[in-house]
């Protein structure tokens, strides 16, 4: 299941061994908490229990078994949790198939990875195991999360504002919860989030920004896009990495250009959503595709020459810039 069913399945009981993983940090460390309040552990010195996955080798593992099959003290349940916890198909085999197949019934086991490393989706899959997805999720999919966030905060929230702020937030669930409790105190009780609230209130992450920048720069748009490379450039963003932002972005142009492939199809080569090959389409229509490669290429040799010492990485931001615009 993903993070976000974990909540409804919790209201239907606990099972008793869970592989909690992915990329989202936040999604993690929430899931471990709703599993925990669901155990109702009031001793966690005696009934909570942790092991580091690079103790869990051979007898370590043993031990690890042994825990799990404690009886809880002073409390209905024990939670037992592997962080960072890889077995292999032998381990798994000699010691966790046995328990998974016969649990016990006053243990909930966690295993808590950040990374899918090899075997993770064998450990998914085997019988016994309850999967949560912790991998970071669509916009789609968290702005429908983050509209829960609003509502158990007391606060209404609009369907351009939950958009806005998890692009403004570049899909961090943490930092979206953050910018959602200081809307809370901003607007106080029953409040409503609109879409200039999250622009009044929200700082831009980076990659929202360098988004912002590459369309000001297919729209010609001097003037905005001097103030968002301002803005940047005053936050320390780096030359190399805005021109390699812009070289991304004409090299994305150029392939959509070329390609015969229908939207979704592409999308799913670039790793994008159809609506912004879409859009990256009309973008390189209203260009012409001679423009968009003769940019792409341009900004290239201009990183290119600067890396090699041929002149400075300001000289050649500034130079992409006079070719965007009055090139």
């Amino acid at each position: 299941m993903k993070f976000v069913q974990l909540a409804k399945h919790l209201k239907e009981g606990l099972a008793p061994v869970y592989v909690i993983e992915g990329e989202e940090t936040y999604f993690r460390d929430s899931a471990v908490n709703m599993i925990r309040k669901a155990c109702g552990i009031a001793n966690p010195v005696l009934n909570d229990v942790r092991y580091e996955g690079e103790t869990l080798k051979g007898e370590g593992i043993a031990e690890l078994v042994r825990a799990l099959r404690t009886l809880p003290f002073l409390d209905e349940r024990r939670l037992v949790r592997a962080c960072e916890f890889y077995p292999t198909e032998r381990e798994w085999e000699n010691y966790l198939k046995g328990y998974c197949a016969a649990p016990s019934p006053s243990t909930v086991f966690l295993i808590v990875n950040g990374a899918k490393k090899a075997g993770s989706a064998q450990l998914a899959r085997k019988a016994g195991v309850t999967y949560v997805d912790c991998a970071r999720e669509d916009e789609e999919t968290l702005s429908r999360w983050l509209f829960g966030v609003a509502r158990r905060m007391g606060l209404q929230m609009d369907a351009d504002a939950a958009q806005l702020m998890v692009r403004y937030c570049a899909r961090d669930a943490a930092r979206m919860r953050m910018e959602t409790e200081k809307l809370a105190s901003v607007l106080g009780e029953n409040g409503r989030i609109t879409r200039a609230d999250v622009e009044e209130n929200v700082a831009k992450d980076v990659e929202y920004k360098i988004y912002e920048l590459t369309q000001a720069a297919s729209r010609r748009s001097f003037a905005q896009f001097y103030e968002i490379l301002s803005d940047m450039r005053g936050k320390g963003s780096d030359e190399y990495a805005v021109l390699a932002a812009l070289i991304s972005h004409f090299r994305t142009l150029c392939e959509v250009s070329l390609s015969s492939a229908s939207d979704a199809e592409l999308a799913k080569i670039l790793g994008s959503k159809p609506y912004a090959v879409q859009k990256n389409r009309e973008t390189a229509s209203r260009l012409g595709r001679a423009r968009v490669q003769a940019m792409y290429e341009e900004l290239y040799a201009l990183s290119a020459g600067a890396r090699r010492g041929a002149y400075s990485k300001t000289s050649a931001l500034y130079a992409a810039i006079a070719e965007i615009f009055f090139g």
